[in-house]
Parts: structure tokens; sequence; C-alpha cells
């Protein structure tokens, strides 16, 4: 079945982005945000309002979902005006780009098919806004086989799409992800004051380190923030504390130590507890003290 319509719950900064980048591959797109704002913002790229997550339910084909939390997912899906009150959806696929409790995934998924006949598809996105209006976003993603199949030519147009097995297994997939990127934050930030205290040019840093086994895609963009203090929210400390709580419990369950990532948990529960939730996580680094800025004894 071709798609004919794309429905979109969740105009944050990555939905919004997410939207847009369809919208400019030739989409027709409607949308939902429980902030009224972030709908007028984006209609006026050519979104396309609609009155609720059941409303666009029935009238889209596929229905993607990029939203803060899972209480959030669970919201969209069974709250009031959820997907679930919608009526029989045979055919029709909705897929969750959010990062989402594994367990509630599964439990979601298995509502929406005996309830509505509609395939879930976990898929959520590593690569933040600027990958997502650029198409090169990295989508992990968890469903059955006609499900992956039927949107994996959409997927197409947002970044290299990956299915990874059943249901949950693109949620399982992102939390691998966060275990290497977001204790990669607080590395980041302790080379950067290393740099810093022996007076080496940390912007140059990026540059250097490239062609060895310290360069990344992150580096240069995350140590240019740190250096500037540049902490406009690309992405949200809240959001990086989030995941790493879900990661920590995710771990638990399994009996597995992940050390590293539990450092990171520490860091992002105190930054956030400061009071910088909605900064960029890059303002971890703010949590350590630059001595080459210090006045002299």
């Amino acid at each position: 079945m071709t798609v004919q319509s794309i429905g979109f719950i969740g105009l944050g900064l990555l939905g919004s982005a997410i939207a847009r980048r369809l919208m400019a591959k030739g989409h027709a797109v409607s949308g939902f945000d429980i902030d009224a704002a972030k709908i007028d913002a984006t209609g006026k790229d050519g979104l396309i309002p609609a009155a609720s997550p059941a409303a666009l339910a029935a009238s889209c084909d596929v229905l993607l979902l990029c939203v803060t939390s899972s209480a959030a997912v669970a919201e969209v899906i069974g709250g009031a005006q959820g997907v679930l009150s919608a009526g029989w959806l045979d055919g029709k696929v909705l897929v969750d780009h959010s990062t989402t409790d594994i367990d509630l995934t599964r439990q979601l998924a298995q509502q929406l098919q005996d309830s509505c006949g509609i395939a879930m598809v976990d898929a959520p996105v590593s690569g933040g806004p600027d990958a997502a209006a650029s198409g090169t976003l990295s989508i992990m993603a968890g469903g059955e086989t006609e499900a992956l199949d039927r949107i994996t030519p959409l997927m197409a147009d947002l970044g290299r799409f990956t299915a990874m097995g059943a249901v949950g297994a693109g949620q399982a997939t992102k939390l691998v992800n966060q275990s290497l990127v977001l204790p990669t934050y607080c590395l980041m930030a302790e080379a950067l004051r290393l740099a810093q205290a022996y007076g080496v040019d940390a912007t140059r840093i990026p540059h250097a380190l490239e062609l060895g086994h310290a360069g990344s895609n992150l580096l240069p963009i995350l140590f240019e923030r740190m250096i500037n203090e540049d902490f406009e929210p690309r992405g949200y400390a809240r959001q990086i504390l989030k995941d790493l709580e879900m990661l920590h419990t995710a771990a638990k369950d399994q009996h597995l130590a992940m050390p590293m990532a539990s450092q990171a948990l520490t860091m992002f529960r105190m930054l956030v507890a400061q009071g910088n939730s909605e900064l960029d996580g890059a303002a971890v680094v703010s949590l350590l003290p630059d001595v080459s800025a210090a006045p002299d004894a």
C-alpha cells in the first residue's frame, strides 16, 4: 500500500525538524501537539493542523510520533483522545520516534494490534534536529516485517533506516546508542578542561584528533558549544537525564554493571538539580571548573 498521507504528533525541537523534512520532500503532513503554538509555528511551513491524535489516526495512512517521555507516548495512544479511541485502523502503521520504555512499547504495540488493527514500529532516532533537517538521522527500528517494509521508503527521506528485529528492538538499540553517546558528553567536558588547564588552544582539538581514534562526528560540534558556552538547546539536559535514567533501569533489570553510564547519570542529575534542565546537554561542562580562568593565589 502506497503511503498517501502522514500524521505527525509531537512538534518539539526534533519532531518539528522531522515534519519539516518530510514536507520538504513533498509529503503532505498533518500534525498535532498539545502546545498550539508549536502547531502554528510548523503550520507556517505547510503543516495541516489536526484536532487530536485520534483524528490524525483516522485520517492518515502512517502516523509518526516524537514526544518527550514514555508517559507522553502512553497518553497519545491510550488517552481520552488517543489513537486507541479512533476505532478500527486495520492496515495503518504507527511509528514511534520517541525514546520509550521497552516493556511499555511492547505493551502498546499489542494493544494497538488487538484494539485497532494498527501495526506499531518503534523507531527511535539519533542525530538531533540538524540531522533531521538534512535527512541524515540514524533510525533504528523494531517491528513486524510487513510494517517495516511499508515504511522503509518513507524513512529513507529521513536518514539511514535499519531494521533491528521485533517490536522493542529499536528501543533496545537506542539504549545502546545512548550508552555510547551520553557518557561522551561528560568525557568531552573533562577533556576540554584538561586542554584549558595546560594552555592548549582547544579550538584546534577537533582538527588535531580528527583522523585518530578520538575523532568523531560529535567532537567538533560538542567541543565548540562547550568552548563558547553555547548552551542554547538542540536537545534538552532533562531529556538526556530521562534517557540515562531509562538506561539505568534497563541495565538493572538485566543485572548489568554500567559504571561509565552511572557516572554520567550522576552528573546530569546534578546539572538538572541546579536548575539547568532547559539547557543543551553541553552545559554539563559547567559542572567542572575551568582552572585556567582562576585568579592567581
